[in-house]
């Protein structure tokens, strides 16, 4: 079986990477440590850390990745759930997770929620077989803080793009705009080229990078990731709906218990039992 604690802590450590990260326009690449991992998990959706307000929605999410060994084994991962986001910018991220290690010889999924309240800076990641909401305070609450860390994450992404740029390995291709999935979206294609030597390899590796994202729900809501080390990945949203999701997806539940913790500026956290909500 896996386990829920190492679950939580990679959920809690994509959370708290989201949160610092400046909202992506369509011409904008994924931070480099992102990377393939957001998408084999289906964290496409979570690259935009910016408070958004106003603009509520709800959506389900896929996500899939297909591999194949030198040998012809293929492997293949999937995870399915759901997106929200109220008026006041809080969110939730649902996701099923199947084809991860002991998951996929047993056959099993395993089910991670987090919730994310801006309002009150707080974030839960939701143990739903123990029902435990573990409790992570960010360390600033100020709105003015956090759009000001986004901002500086943002001039530092672009300037490293600027960087590979013009070191010529990185190139970006508007693709224009689509309706997908009822809303309107922004194209991008991204090449990334690791030069011959940088890891090891004898001849140059391109990984190339479809992102939609739609400025009507600020959000990706397609993309695709071809890279020749981990295979082809796709994330889509559908189901889109532009309407308030119900106020009890943005709080714990009655019957969880809370453990709280705190999260310092490396992302690590303890937690300590408290008395149930």
């Amino acid at each position: 079986m896996l386990k829920t604690q190492k679950c939580i802590v990679l959920f809690a450590a994509f959370v708290f990477a989201a949160t610092v990260a400046h909202a992506q326009g369509p011409g904008e690449p994924a931070p480099p440590h992102f990377g393939g991992p957001m998408e084999l998990m289906g964290f496409e959706g979570m690259h935009g850390g910016k408070l958004v307000k106003g603009v509520p929605f709800s959506a389900q999410s896929n996500a899939e990745t297909t591999q194949t060994l030198q040998d012809g084994t293929t492997i293949h991962r999937t995870s399915q759930g759901a997106v929200y986001r109220d008026n006041e910018g809080r969110s939730r991220h649902e996701m099923t997770l199947s084809g991860f290690g002991s998951l996929a010889a047993s056959g099993t999924s395993h089910n991670m929620v987090a919730i994310a309240d801006p309002v009150a800076g707080v974030h839960y990641m939701l143990d739903t077989q123990k029902k435990i909401a573990h409790k992570m305070i960010l360390p600033d609450r100020s709105a003015n803080s956090a759009n000001a860390e986004g901002q500086r994450f943002h001039e530092k992404m672009l300037a490293r793009k600027q960087q590979d740029e013009a070191a010529g390995t990185l190139k970006t291709e508007p693709l224009g705009t689509q309706l997908i999935n009822g809303v309107n979206a922004e194209g991008t294609r991204t090449t990334h080229t690791i030069a011959v030597g940088q890891i090891g390899n004898d001849k140059p590796i391109q990984v190339v990078s479809e992102r939609w994202y739609s400025p009507d729900i600020q959000m990706v809501v397609k993309s695709t990731r071809i890279d020749p080390r981990f295979g082809t990945s796709t994330y889509s949203l559908t189901n889109i709906q532009k309407t308030e999701p119900a106020a009890a997806l943005f709080t714990v539940p009655a019957d969880y218990s809370v453990q709280e913790g705190k999260l310092d500026r490396f992302g690590n956290q303890k937690f300590a039992p408290t008395p149930a909500p």
